[in-house]
């Protein structure tokens, strides 16, 4: 599903100097102890007494026999390209000084943690194959460590958890159709546009007038059609122009098809709703980059994010970069303002169109002249493991959803769906689009 991984800085191995406390089990013996003690002495009992010896001494030696308060653990966290789309994790735990084992939570990528009790010398050089499933800013690794002193007796507090993470950048395709706004700017590009001036396809020959260029007298004309001394026809063009083009991400929600799974912390592996938006704008803003269009970028999650429309390879970095970091940030969030756009930019808004404030933006964007394209980038359900309840309210949420493409289509807003799925490819819906048309 993904491209090439996003190689990340060096790790480093941070360092940190846990205090050290005495184990539940030695403190429970403590506990027993002075309890067995008060009771002897009650009772009159030497018996308890004897009980509770053994525990206080095996207390004080642990005690005693606990590693240096200076004993440092140091965490090493990184993650390789392993070939393909695999890669390779690495945790390495070692301490400054002697430690009979350590304890770890381990979190690998989309997986529930793990906790263990290793040696210290399998802690150094622990290691996994994961396999990248998705796009954009991933923690592949997360590790908490906490160290074990003699007989598990003295035990060290837990280490803040390391993390490596990386971005992966989404899957571009091939776009050969690319649709265009109604309205051209620009005083150059690649597109002829509706005004006269240079550069463009053929419009019409006509007399000769005050701004007109001289190499653009048509002699010929001139000798077949001019009737007075000194009247001149001109050969007049189309101008070229480029077009704006916005892309616009909800990135508020990423959602699998297995709908079982939308309300799950850990989903198992599949294509979600934030791979296909970003492979969708990764893929037509490169193919529009390169017809020599503008191209710029904004985050329904994230106003700070904006990038306004330009042109160039290094532009389109910067917005493939920005692309590839978009994600769910936590809570929702309700855009006060629309995005501010070029004049005449054809808008894409990428969206699972689950509520309204992706339909709301397109709308507005809608009524002040620009063209818009809704594109639909939630995959096709998937119902297995449903109860009855969840599959009504799933067809609840499904009726929504066409009662808000009806209002995108009555607006005279494009509707494209982008899936992947094999047959679902939208080239055919692309160059159905692409087709010149009057302006609604």
């Amino acid at each position: 599903m993904t491209g090439a991984h996003d190689d990340g800085r060096p790790a480093r191995t941070t360092w940190f100097a846990p205090r050290w406390n005495l184990s539940p089990a030695v403190v429970a013996a403590v506990v027993a102890s002075v309890v067995c003690l008060v009771a002897g002495f009650v009772a009159a009992r030497v018996d308890l007494a004897l009980v509770a010896a053994p525990l206080i001494v095996s207390a004080a030696l642990a005690w005693d026999r606990r590693p240096s308060e200076r004993l440092r653990v140091g965490i090493r966290a990184q993650v390789e390209p392993a070939g393909g789309a695999t890669l390779a994790a690495s945790v390495h735990a070692h301490a400054d000084a002697r430690a009979d084992a350590f304890e770890l939570r381990l979190s690998l990528h989309d997986q529930p943690p793990i906790e263990a009790v290793v040696s210290t010398r399998a802690a150094a050089r622990l290691g996994a194959a994961l396999t990248v499933g998705h796009s954009g800013p991933q923690s592949f690794v997360a590790v908490e460590v906490r160290m074990l002193g003699a007989d598990a007796s003295i035990v060290s507090e837990p280490t803040p958890v390391v993390t490596a993470d990386r971005v992966v950048p989404p899957r571009v395709l091939p776009v050969r159709s690319l649709p265009l706004p109604y309205r051209l700017g620009g005083l150059t590009g690649p597109h002829d546009s509706a005004r006269p001036g240079d550069g463009g396809e053929f419009r019409d020959v006509d007399r000769f007038t005050a701004g007109d260029r001289l190499r653009r007298i048509d002699w010929k004309a001139t000798a077949r059609r001019a009737q007075l001394p000194g009247e001149l026809y001109v050969r007049r063009t189309m101008a070229t122009s480029d077009a704006a083009i916005q892309f616009v991400l909800d990135s508020r929600d990423d959602l699998t098809a297995r709908v079982a799974d939308w309300a799950v912390p850990h989903p198992l592996p599949g294509v979600s709703s934030q791979d296909l938006a970003r492979e969708a704008a990764a893929s037509l803003a490169g193919a529009y980059v390169a017809a020599g269009d503008r191209v710029g970028f904004d985050d329904l999650a994230d106003a700070a994010r904006g990038i306004p429309a330009r042109s160039g390879a290094r532009h389109l970095q910067r917005v493939l970069r920005a692309v590839a970091l978009t994600g769910p940030r936590g809570v929702a969030t309700e855009r006060v303002r629309a995005p501010i756009l070029p004049p005449g930019a054809l808008v894409y808004v990428l969206s699972t169109f689950l509520d309204e404030q992706a339909l709301r933006l397109a709308l507005v964007w809608r009524a002040a002249g620009h063209r818009v394209i809704a594109i639909d980038v939630l995959p096709d359900p998937s119902t297995d493991d449903l109860a009855a309840r969840e599959a009504v309210a799933l067809r609840v949420v499904q009726l929504e959803r066409t009662l808000r493409f009806r209002r995108l289509t009555a607006a005279g807003i494009d509707l494209l769906r982008w899936q992947d799925t094999p047959g679902a490819a939208p080239e055919a819906r692309l160059r159905e689009l692409s087709r010149p048309r009057r302006r609604r």
